[in-house]
């Protein structure tokens, strides 16, 4: 767990996640893992069994990640989600703000990088997952 970057205050989970396929057949799995391409949509009826999502992400240019984490936090989903893979650190910020909260990066991500990331922008322009208040709404209440 060393390499994991989490932003999250409860425990990690220590199960290791199974298939999507594999974990829609079986009722003592909480770990799946979603490779790109598969649809999310997939555990709604189960989320409440689920503790960690685990997304694929084989490439930095595949962006079907954001879209999972925003499909699963749109249906209510508050465990963990996190991003495998081929993380950049310049998209963490957009990764956090689509509701991905831990990150295993294939290679080492600084923290003082990541750091300056997710503190670069002040304001952003529209609802998220993150729950930040657009700057239109701080402007015209």
């Amino acid at each position: 767990m060393a390499d994991v970057l989490r932003f999250r205050n409860d425990d990690p989970i220590e199960e290791p996640a199974v298939t999507l396929d594999a974990f829609v057949d079986q009722e003592d799995a909480s770990a799946v893992r979603i490779e790109a391409g598969e649809d999310p949509r997939r555990l709604i009826p189960v989320l409440d069994r689920v503790k960690l999502v685990e997304l694929g992400i084989p490439r930095f240019r595949d962006g079907r990640c954001f879209t999972a984490a925003r499909i699963l936090r749109e249906a209510g989903y508050e465990g963990e989600i996190r991003a495998e893979g081929d993380v950049l650190v310049d998209l963490i910020f957009f990764m956090r703000r689509c509701g991905i909260d831990s990150f295993a990066p294939q290679s080492p991500l600084n923290r003082a990088d990541v750091d300056a990331c997710l503190s670069r922008y002040e304001h952003v322009y529209q609802h998220a997952a993150d729950g930040a208040v657009p700057i239109w709404k701080l402007r015209h209440g």
